[in-house]
């Protein structure tokens, strides 16, 4: 329901039938959806949703289409966050929901006295509905079952073993709605919850609050929402739009438990979660004896509070090294293609500012971003097998102890762990979490987490510092990418803890998070999530990047100065005409590099950068970097191409061929002192890694916090982060006598 208004009606009946689709996260839900449907989903926005929503298409035997919404995931109909907002007005249909017709819960059967809690709760909403129970096989591996009939008994509704990926139940499961949709049969819990008579006449006075319409003189239906209304009510970004009486009353109620020393949220969710208690052992079965599974014993190591961390720096530290070792072939081949590319074009065209475009501007600039994907792509890779296995769920579990310390979420670590792919999805995610405070902690700090936009910089200057096959250090550059990304975590853990203590300080609500069983990969769901980072990368190579480094490539070569042309000349001219043939060629080579310097200083992007070199010389920067840093706010990679044009433009044709790692760990001042030092490098790191160089993070973070004001402060607190970090990195160096 939209926030600037109240919902006063229930929408009405669509002439399609629709079911709703309800269940936890990670419970299969989309997976269930994908088979029934075919693929055939579409997204569906609703008016004053910010919450996407997908429906899709499923023919049933008798009654025809129908059309399947898949409500977002939630672990309670508390509606404390968007999604579970969102979740409990679709299941009940509120407006801007239609109602639906049926609601199929999916619940995960590994993990089943958990997930009865939302189960019960959709059943109070009195709505026909059916409960497919997935991930069965992972039970029945363990030597466990479920008795169906108990459980359908005791929920008084139907219930349906899943297992798509061998169509198990599936002809069942559409079978059962459809015979839902033509019968209208309400669930009935055999057995009726132990509420305190106390909750029992508090939750029959808040329902004389909830809108005819909403209830439609169901009382089950009533008292369901007053409950969700009672849980709800002392958060104010939960409420915000529902009818003030029904909020006033429950919160009359609140103040009243609390004055007589009870707890309203401890007597409603305690009550459905006793009677789950009584009842589980009659559905689940156990068919063999107990014993720990080869799942606990992992667990034991990996969850472990020092070997698990131990264990998952030693990983990350393998997985980064072979992002050198196994992309760098590859990386080779593309540097090679495009300095083919470019020798071949600048070979075809007349010389000019035309072939200097083509050449410097559009090749070189794009592909030297390019040469990266191989890294993204094994990267994404990685990624993808740590989290199909069920790992991340467990490197989740291991950061929370570190996380609520310093006042974050420990669900919090989810949208982080998004922020390793892009802090944009990421800001997006910490919808999922239930109070604005949370929300806004979370966003503050995601951007430091190490992107993917970050990887070509770190790559480029990681293979500048130590290029492969250059000495005896094993596992260098992975140790140092390692470095740079647990670094991002302890910082935005650091920034966290300080905000959470200062701007936005409160409590924080338990983790829930489902530990899911070690499984195999799926390469598909792998291999699809490659390619669509890489076609975002290389998309985003063709529009953005390669809008900025024409902009950048015009900048870096305008004005002309006549003065420059007349200069160079007159000095050729006297070179020609003092010196020998052997000694011409190399005054002429140097007399070119001079000019092109010359130019570059005097270009609109050379002026700026010389104006802040000033701010930046501390950090070990000179001009030319500060015309990657400007750039790179449009976006961090467009600093690999600026870079590409500013080394393009100042140098001759024939060593455009050259990568551009090569040129920067080569390149030299006038002194002949090497500018891209270890010390240089790894102070523009820390750089990058806290500065906030991304315009569509600043649009993401103004879109979800509803103003101006904390991107603003983003944008400064982590420029000024950067800056201070970055200086006592190159001045701490020195200090030690690094160079």
């Amino acid at each position: 329901m939209s926030p600037s208004a109240p919902p006063v009606a229930e929408s009405a009946r669509p002439t399609t039938a629709r079911i709703a689709l309800a269940g936890n996260p990670n419970a299969g839900k989309t997976t269930v959806f994908n088979r029934l449907t075919g693929r055939t989903a579409k997204v569906a926005n609703y008016p004053g949703i910010t919450v996407e929503i997908e429906e899709g298409r499923w023919v049933l035997p008798r009654s025809g289409p129908v059309t399947l919404v898949d409500v977002p995931g939630s672990y309670s109909l508390s509606a404390h966050s968007a999604e579970e907002r969102v979740a409990i007005e679709a299941v009940a249909g509120l407006d801007p929901y239609p109602r639906p017709d049926a609601v199929v819960v999916v619940a995960d059967a590994t993990e089943l006295a958990r997930h009865l809690y939302f189960v019960l709760q959709v059943l109070e909403l009195d709505r026909p509905t059916v409960l497919a129970l997935t991930m069965v096989d992972s039970l029945e591996s363990t030597g466990r079952s479920i008795d169906t009939t108990a459980l359908s008994d005791a929920l008084g509704i139907p219930v349906v073993q899943v297992v798509t990926s061998k169509d198990r139940g599936i002809e069942e499961l559409t079978r059962i709605v459809d015979g839902l949709l033509e019968s209208d049969s309400r669930p009935r819990v055999a057995d009726p919850f132990d509420e305190p008579e106390s909750l029992h006449r508090a939750v029959e006075d808040v329902a004389a609050y909830v809108p005819d319409a909403w209830h439609r003189g169901d009382p089950m239906r009533a008292r369901a929402l007053a409950r969700w209304a009672m849980l709800t009510s002392d958060e104010p970004d939960a409420t915000a739009g529902l009818p003030a009486p029904l909020i006033a009353a429950a919160n009359r109620h609140r103040e009243a438990a609390l004055a007589e020393g009870r707890d309203l949220d401890a007597e409603i969710v305690g009550a459905r979660f006793a009677w789950i208690d009584a009842r589980i052992d009659r559905f689940v079965r156990r068919d063999e004896p107990d014993t720990r599974t080869w799942t606990d014993r992992v667990d034991d190591l990996l969850l472990h509070p020092i070997l698990g961390f131990a264990l998952f720096v030693a990983l990350m530290t393998v997985v980064f090294q072979a992002l050198f070792v196994g992309a760098d072939p590859f990386i080779g081949w593309i540097e090679d293609g495009v300095g083919f590319v470019a020798d071949l074009v600048g070979g075809w065209l007349p010389e000019g500012l035309f072939r200097d475009f083509v050449v410097s501007g559009v090749i070189e600039g794009v592909g030297a971003v390019l040469v990266f994907l191989p890294q993204i792509l094994l990267m994404f890779l990685f990624l993808g097998l740590l989290e199909d296995t069920g790992y991340m769920a467990r490197v989740v579990f291991l950061m929370d102890r570190i996380m609520r310390r310093v006042g974050l979420h420990g669900r919090a670590f989810v949208p982080m762990l998004s922020g390793f792919a892009c802090a944009v999805p990421a800001i997006l995610a910490t919808r999922t979490m239930e109070r604005r405070r949370d929300r806004l902690l979370t966003m503050m700090v995601v951007p430091l987490m190490t992107c993917s936009a970050r990887l070509p910089v770190y790559g480029l200057m990681i293979a500048a510092i130590y290029p492969l096959g250059s000495g005896d250090r094993p596992f260098t550059q992975g140790l140092l990418m390692a470095a740079m990304y647990l670094f991002s975590i302890v910082v935005a853990l650091f920034a966290a803890g300080v905000l959470g203590r200062t701007l936005l300080k409160g409590k924080q609500p338990p983790l829930v998070l489902q530990m899911p069983p070690y499984r195999r990969p799926n390469a598909k769901v792998i291999g699809r999530g490659m390619v669509r980072r890489a076609g975002i990368f290389v998309k985003e190579a063709g529009t953005v990047i390669l809008a900025c480094t024409i902009a950048m490539w015009v900048l870096l070569t305008f004005p002309r100065e006549p003065e420059l042309d007349r200069d160079y000349a007159a000095l050729r001219a006297e070179a020609s005409a003092e010196l020998p043939a052997e000694e011409l060629e190399e005054r002429l080579a140097a007399l070119d590099a001079e000019e092109n310097g010359d130019r570059l200083r005097h270009s609109y992007a050379g002026q700026l950068g010389r104006t802040i070199e000033p701010a930046i010389e501390p950090l070990g920067f000179d001009w030319k970097v500060g015309v990657g840093l400007i750039g790179a706010f449009a976006a961090r990679e467009v600093f690999v191409s600026t870079m590409a044009v500013v080394y393009g433009l100042d140098t001759e044709l024939d060593e455009h061929s050259a990568p551009l790692r090569k040129k920067i760990s080569q390149h030299t001042d006038s002194a002949g002192n090497k500018v891209f030092t270890p010390r240089t490098c790894l102070s523009l790191m820390v750089f990058f890694a806290l500065a906030c160089q991304c315009l569509s993070t600043l649009a993401a973070a103004k879109r979800e916090s509803g103003g101006y004001g904390w991107p603003v402060f983003m944008f400064a607190y982590m420029t000024a982060l950067a800056w201070i970090a970055s200086f006592a990195v190159y001045q701490g160096m020195g200090l030690f006598g690094f160079e």
